[in-house]
């Protein structure tokens, strides 16, 4: 096979990969405008955008919203944005892409949420300098994850004594012998 360098195979990523974008995002400004802000609602000041009409559609709308805000997650890396930061942009994104899955509710849910503007506005912030400005918001934002797995894990813990002593109340009324249980 012919020796052929990575920017024949790919132009468009190449160019990409030179241009002044991160800086600037364009791009991701677009599909966060688009996706989160596109549309005002009639007779208020809130906005939404295509995020929540394609949550009418679970599994694809949802992929595809979360391809598309993936390009805003490339930008950041190429920018330089730090890990943890990184992380919580991804969350985000995971949060948004939950959402969407829930029946009924979805679209008013991924309305609200609007997972691109979030990561776009972290992104900018970043970019502008005010790195502990992030920094904070990444922190409570895990320590708030933190806080919700264990309520999560409480709940699990909760539900599963209570089904255990249904079941145990429910064999024991049938008169099995409690050396079965």
């Amino acid at each position: 096979m012919p020796n052929v360098s990575p920017s024949e195979l790919n132009p468009i990523a190449a160019k990409l990969a030179q241009s002044d974008d991160p800086e600037k995002q364009v791009l991701s400004q677009y599909l966060a405008k688009y996706l989160d802000e596109w549309l005002r609602i009639p007779g208020t000041d809130k906005r939404i955008g295509l995020d929540p009409i394609l949550a009418f559609f679970p599994g694809i709308g949802d992929m595809l919203v979360t391809g598309a805000g993936g390009v805003i997650l490339l930008d950041a890396l190429r920018s330089g944005i730090p890990f943890s930061t990184f992380l919580h942009m991804a969350l985000n994104m995971c949060v948004n892409f939950l959402l969407g899955l829930i029946p009924g509710i979805a679209p008013f849910l991924t309305a609200f949420y609007k997972s691109n503007s979030r990561n776009l506005a972290m992104l900018q912030t970043w970019q502008a300098g005010q790195h502990g400005e992030v920094k904070k918001s990444t922190l409570r934002f895990f320590i708030g994850l933190v806080i919700l797995i264990a309520l999560l894990i409480c709940f699990i813990i909760t539900i599963w004594f209570l089904y255990s002593f249904v079941f145990y109340s429910f064999l024991k009324s049938l008169g099995m012998p409690s050396w079965l249980f």
